[in-house]
């Protein structure tokens, strides 16, 4: 249900007082005395210590930012008292800025029609990714605001500014820099590592050790099969975006990501390349076979109670996966564990593809500044601990530190030698029957079903990949 909450609006007005002061004087024109001598008159003023004098004006202090920032977000897990929070906090430190929330589930349904009539949000927190694709639409267009200038601006209350305070490297990936200009067009918020959950005491009954590498993870499917337990199942085709991002770091690096997400010539006929096709064809063949009838927004559920019953070993998901699940059944004495991608090859590195919600500013917005304020309080520490106390945090370094029991086992994943991954593919001109997701990563429901082979899969990646290299925003 659309909820619109509108936060109040604390004025503070400046008190002007006017003070006044009189002299005494002995006249007002000059006189002429006897001899015909012009004198002056006598204006000394003669100052009474006995009397309180008037202090001198106070200076006038400069009046901070006023006026209204609408801001557009999706209800997540956090639901709404996470953001009457914040902007309480965010009213603390600009009392005459009044922030209008449009908060939904399915908020791009609502400002979707409102932006087209030419009612544009100011601040939009809604990621790419998701069914719709709002964000996705506004890097084709090119209909972003610039927000090289936010990453100058000091965080409020403190001394270092919002570039300077966000996790290195979540600035240097086309998730939020999508054109090759080196500017930053969307500014990472709610920061999830993604890695592969698995059932910690399951694995001690067993004696089992979690793999390191892939073939450790075959060598233990094969075994887990014997006890009638699946290696692997995915919430939806969708989630294999992390999957396979971090396999292409994996294979070959930060550089050959970028080649690869940028559909550079021949990259998809690589031994890296096919290192990626390779594992994932072979991780269908190891997913329990009822995922893909599942594997959709009605019923992604039931796979992920796969876990919980010990039906499957690992599933890919991110930190709030125990909160979707949290009234589901389990197994009895489970407890989550959480790992990295296996590394393809022994000692090679392993990669958390890390799932980053983006905000960013529609061109048509009518106060774009009031927008970078409001997107710059929310890397403040003070924000943070208001984040904390809904289990939530943003890019910032030591914000899972505040977060509580799971939550710290998930975001020490990258204190535990795993590398963070992050990024997505290029933007393009819109190629019509033509996207990253479906030709990329919704096939594997066909590769687990057995209705594509992976062949054919590879086969259209490398002809989508030259349709999509010919459509690359370049300017």
């Amino acid at each position: 249900m659309f909820r619109k909450v509108i936060s109040g609006l604390l004025s503070v007005s400046m008190l002007t007082v006017l003070l006044t002061g009189c002299a005494a004087n002995t006249g007002n024109t000059n006189s002429t005395d006897d001899t015909g001598v012009t004198t002056e008159p006598d204006t000394t003023v003669v100052v009474d210590d006995t009397v309180d004098q008037p202090a001198p004006p106070e200076e006038e202090t400069e009046a901070g930012p006023s006026g209204t920032v609408k801001v557009a977000v999706v209800e997540g897990a956090y639901g709404i008292d996470l953001w009457n929070a914040v902007i309480e906090g965010f009213n603390g430190v600009y009392p005459d800025v009044q922030v209008e929330l449009i908060l939904d589930k399915y908020v791009e349904d609502i400002v979707g029609p409102a932006m087209k009539a030419g009612d544009f949000p100011d601040a939009i927190h809604v990621a790419t990714g998701r069914p719709l694709a709002l964000t996705e639409s506004f890097i084709k267009d090119q209909a972003m605001v610039d927000l090289t200038d936010l990453m100058a601006m000091t965080v409020p209350g403190e001394s270092v500014t919002v570039g300077e305070k966000i996790i290195p490297g979540f600035l240097d990936s086309n998730a939020t820099n999508p054109y090759p200009d080196g500017k930053t067009y969307m500014t990472p918020t709610f920061f999830d590592p993604c890695g592969l959950f698995y059932n910690a005491a399951l694995f001690e009954e067993k004696g089992w050790t979690v793999p390191t590498t892939w073939d450790e993870m075959w060598a233990l499917g094969d075994l887990a099969q014997e006890e009638g337990i699946y290696l692997f199942a995915y919430p939806t085709a969708g989630y294999f975006d992390a999957v396979f991002y971090g396999l292409l770091y994996e294979a070959g690096g930060p550089d050959f990501f970028k080649s690869a997400t940028n559909y550079a010539e021949g990259i998809w006929d690589t031994p890296e390349a096919q290192s990626v096709f390779d594992i994932v064809a072979k991780l269908a063949t190891y997913t329990e076979p009822s995922v893909p009838a599942n594997a959709n927004q009605e019923n992604f559920l039931k796979n992920q109670q796969l876990l919980l019953d010990n039906k499957v070993l690992f599933s890919p998901n991110g930190t709030w996966l125990p909160g979707e699940m949290a009234d589901a059944p389990r197994a009895e004495g489970f407890e989550y564990g959480f790992t990295a991608l296996p590394a393809i090859t022994a000692g090679g590195d392993r990669y958390s593809f890390a799932w980053f919600e983006q905000a960013w500013i529609p061109a048509g917005a009518e106060n774009p500044d009031l927008a970078k304020i409001w997107f710059a309080y929310l890397y403040s520490d003070a924000a943070a601990d208001i984040f904390a106390q809904f289990d939530a945090t943003v890019a910032i370094p030591g914000a899972g530190e505040r977060l509580s029991g799971e939550k710290q086992l998930f975001y020490s994943i990258y204190d535990d030698g795993a590398k963070v991954a992050l990024g997505n593919f290029a933007a393009t001109t819109p190629v019509e029957g033509v996207n990253p997701n479906t030709v990329w990563f919704d096939p594997v429901n066909s590769l687990v079903s057995g209705d594509k082979t992976a062949e054919t899969w590879i086969a259209d990646v490398k002809a989508a990949s030259d349709q999509l290299r010919a459509a690359l925003i370049v300017e």
